[in-house]
């Protein structure tokens, strides 16, 4: 993508599918998987187990709509599963993309405040936000030294400092940060919210595996 911001102000909707998000994120430097986006059924050139979505600006929501299909092992479950998405989602865009390794799960936000404009969210990710609701905020745009102290004021910092052995590249995660506080006030003219969760973070880097963006 050459022009984040003269694609999203001629796109006319109000959300993006998240190919189109994650097609940002890589303009701005921001580790997504390999993907490749089908309209039908094709072999692709990425490396299995792969993971098949519906890539969709009306289906935010994909996993509780039965919009995702994990561990697709080869071409034969590819083929089966494309189709599958296909035929629940008419017209839809098909995601295919790399499985990446696991690692700590974090989600980085950014949301509009009726007082403040927009503010960036960090905190432990995955299935359990809801669950613990660990997060902090900051008014943007950010700088390094307000992303080493939201990494450290969210209850589950001691996973990012090596909890039992667990090793996460604080310095990649402190980058993705200040990528995203970046991309947001380029954008800040459209954007009403954005969610990266999961983000995995492991020792080689931090790579976001889900995103979701809605527009002004």
């Amino acid at each position: 993508m050459n022009d984040p911001v003269e694609f999203i102000r001629n796109l006319g909707r109000k959300a993006l599918a998240e190919h189109e998000v994650k097609a940002i994120l890589k303009h701005y430097g921001i580790r997504v998987p390999r993907y490749e986006v089908l309209e039908e059924y094709r072999p692709v050139d990425l490396r299995y187990p792969l993971a098949v979505k519906v890539s969709s600006p009306e289906v935010l929501h994909k996993t509780d709509v039965g919009g995702v299909i994990l561990g697709v092992k080869n071409e034969e479950e590819l083929k089966v599963a494309v189709e599958e998405i296909r035929g629940k989602f008419p017209g839809a865009a098909v995601l295919v993309e790399e499985m990446e390794k696991s690692g700590v799960e974090v989600i980085v936000g950014v949301l509009r405040d009726r007082d403040f404009g927009l503010a960036i969210m960090f905190g432990i990710g995955g299935i359990f936000t809801e669950v613990f609701r660990d997060v902090t905020f900051r008014v943007l745009p950010i700088d390094e030294d307000d992303a080493e102290d939201m990494l450290t004021e969210i209850k589950g910092r001691k996973v990012l400092e090596g909890f039992r052995g667990i090793k996460v590249d604080r310095e990649g995660l402190k980058e993705l940060l200040l990528r995203v506080s970046d991309m947001a006030m380029d954008l800040s003219d459209f954007i009403e919210q954005m969610d990266l969760n999961p983000v995995f973070v492991r020792e080689d880097g931090a790579v976001v595996v889900d995103a979701k963006m809605v527009l002004r």
